[in-house]
């Protein structure tokens, strides 16, 4: 089916008020990612056009957070039921034609073999309404499907159910595929004289039969896809099933994983083969690892690109960088954003860097910091230097040409421009521009006064009688 025959609805407005939470709850994270981004990536995968999120309580706050996800935005100022919800978003859907796929905001697990199998189904059936199931060992509480072969005669909720009905292990999901334009002029003869005083979609079920159009049912083969979230404990447990199945692909794919459990990776980062992970190491947001990289225990990599051959260092946490091939960092190292590492680059234990460009095998071995730094080719930068880059209201760069060597305990106070191959000794403070091929020494004059220490320890051991 071509692409702008598929839209998808994701139903988000619901408070979650057993999640006990100011925050709406599909915004809560699954893997490092709002809940609900999952359903809308899945939509995307499918190529549904337009994507439509129905947003309620927090609608601000989740339209703010999805906002270049590229999705349009529905507003349900009243939440009275899914059917309501849906029927909020027909004027945004205008005269689609085509096959309209309903996911939930709260259902994060859906794979997209899953969903293709449902449209495929859908659409070789064509049917008004297919209904995504799943086959429980405990039905308790979930909306029984009653059939009649392939044809679904009804979905019967748990108070109305009889016994024979409460015997049935296949549920309604809430996952739906639905034929435009039918979905719409049913919901608009579905009442709310119920309990609940809600629209249901269930009813469309019925009206579909009631004009003699095919009702069919696709069960999922995994019942954990189909989970809700409602609290945090569901949360906890969504989130352990989506790592364990990212963790197997990348495992699949060639990354060694020494122990998946304690790993946690999110779905937007990417690792390349031969690579090895250890224990405890998190790496999230828009992340790529590059091959044959070694990232040892207790590392935290946010939004950077690692090149090929990176060892990263125990305790080391990496912020919005880029690291070059064949780069040691760590341990306990800090790169904070705006860190471009081009390569064969070294920073030690306790370095910490920010906005800072090392060019090609430049390196800092320990305890040093750069900020607001452009420093060149196979420049050496000793222990506890550090760019003194803030003088109180504005910041300013210190630039190191190619191949200076800079002493322990230099501090460089910017803006300074430090010439190619000089070198700067132990202890200065550098206040100047230092010309190529030069020596910089900037320390007050060494004096020794003999037998000072001996006649200050007689004074004490004096008082001390």
């Amino acid at each position: 089916m071509a692409e702008n025959q598929r839209a998808a609805v994701i139903l988000a407005a619901g408070q979650g008020t057993r999640m006990k939470s100011e925050h709406p709850k599909v915004l809560h994270e699954v893997a490092g990612m709002p809940m609900v981004y999952y359903p809308l990536q899945r939509a995307r995968e499918l190529g549904c056009a337009p994507r439509l999120l129905v947003v309620g309580h927090g609608a601000a706050h989740v339209e703010a957070s999805l906002s270049a996800s590229g999705a349009g935005f529905v507003r349900q100022e009243q939440q009275l039921g899914t059917g309501h919800a849906l029927r909020c978003a027909a004027a945004a859907l205008g005269s689609f034609r085509g096959t309209l796929l309903l996911l939930c905001g709260d259902v994060p697990l859906l794979r997209l073999e899953t969903l293709e199998r449902l449209l495929a189904y859908h659409e070789a059936e064509a049917a008004a309404v297919t209904v995504l199931t799943a086959e429980v060992a405990d039905p308790y509480g979930y909306g029984r499907i009653v059939r009649d072969g392939v044809e679904v005669l009804r979905i019967v909720e748990e108070k109305d159910a009889s016994a024979k009905e409460k015997a049935l292990r296949e549920i309604n999901t809430g996952i739906y595929a639905f034929a435009a334009p039918f979905v719409f002029s049913a919901l608009e003869v579905v009442g709310c004289d119920n309990a609940q005083g809600e629209y249901y979609l269930t009813d469309v079920l019925a009206i579909a039969r009631q004009r003699g159009e095919r009702v069919r049912a696709l069960a999922a083969t995994d019942a954990e896809e189909a989970q809700g979230i409602n609290d945090r404990v569901q949360l906890a447990a969504a989130g352990v099933a989506m790592r364990r199945r990212i963790n197997e692909e990348l495992m699949r794919s060639g990354v060694t994983l020494v122990d998946p459990a304690t790993t946690h990776i999110d779905p937007t980062v990417t690792i390349g083969a031969d690579s090895v992970i250890a224990p405890g190491v998190y790496l999230h947001g828009l992340t790529s690892i590059g091959r044959n990289c070694c990232i040892e225990p207790g590392v935290m990599v946010h939004d950077c690109t690692i090149g090929d051959g990176v060892h990263l260092k125990a305790g080391s946490v990496l912020e919005g960088s880029r690291v070059g091939d064949a780069c040691s960092i760590g341990p306990m190292a800090h790169l904070r954003p705006g860190t471009v590492l081009a390569g064969h680059n070294k920073l030690g234990n306790f370095v910490e860097t920010k906005k800072a460009v090392l060019a090609e095998r430049a390196q800092a071995s320990h305890l040093t910091y750069l900020g607001d730094a452009e420093i060149g080719r196979n420049v050496n930068i000793g222990c506890g230097t550090i760019t003194c880059n803030y003088d109180g209201v504005s910041k300013h760069r210190t630039i190191i040409g190619d191949d200076v060597f800079v002493g322990s305990d230099v501090q460089f106070v910017a803006p300074v421009q430090i010439g190619h191959g000089s070198l700067i000794g132990a202890g200065s403070t550098i206040v100047k521009d230092v010309p190529p091929d030069a020596l910089a020494i900037a320390r007050s004059e060494q004096k020794n006064i003999a037998g000072w220490a001996a006649r200050k320890r007689s004074k004490i051991n004096k008082r001390e009688e």
